[in-house]
């Protein structure tokens, strides 16, 4: 049975500052890149959007999705259990509520298997995902993650 792989990383140029996120898409051979900047946001949000935009971009739910990620705090809150924790007590104090909602709307649809993958160590998908989400944060086309921009007023 094949498998989908999703590949994701963050970037922020400053935290917060400039940001972007980077997803690669694998199945049956087939490959596709993903992403976008946002003119201000932080590390962890463009990490927790690539897992997010990944799995929105999947169209079955037939096969087994094995997300691989350099961020401890996606892999973490998920595999932990900690963001479901999080989810019964309605969110409070927890930053990033936004994405967790829309990632917990989303991840029941799929069978999902979290790989922590160590950053910068040479893995080419996962460095493939960093040049993307570098390159996102860097461009002239950053959209505004209103959410989190909204909270710093």
């Amino acid at each position: 049975m094949s498998n989908v792989n999703i590949y994701t990383d963050g970037s922020s140029r400053g935290n917060p500052g400039p940001g972007g996120y980077g997803v690669i898409l694998e199945f049956q051979g087939k490959r596709k890149e993903l992403s976008q900047g946002f003119r201000r946001t932080t590390n962890n949000r463009m990490e927790l959007l690539a897992v997010i935009v990944g799995l929105e971009h999947l169209t079955t739910n037939k096969y087994l999705v094995c997300i691989q990620s350099d961020s401890k705090y996606v892999i973490d809150s998920i595999t932990k259990g900690w963001v479901f924790d999080w989810q019964k007590k309605n969110f409070k104090g927890k930053k990033n509520e936004d994405l967790w909602r829309r990632y917990l709307a989303i991840h029941a649809k799929f069978k999902l298997q979290f790989t922590w993958l160590k950053g910068h160590a040479g893995h080419p998908e996962n460095e493939r995902c960093d040049e993307l989400a570098v390159s996102a944060a860097l461009s002239n086309e950053l959209l505004v993650d209103e959410n989190f921009e909204s909270q710093e007023e």
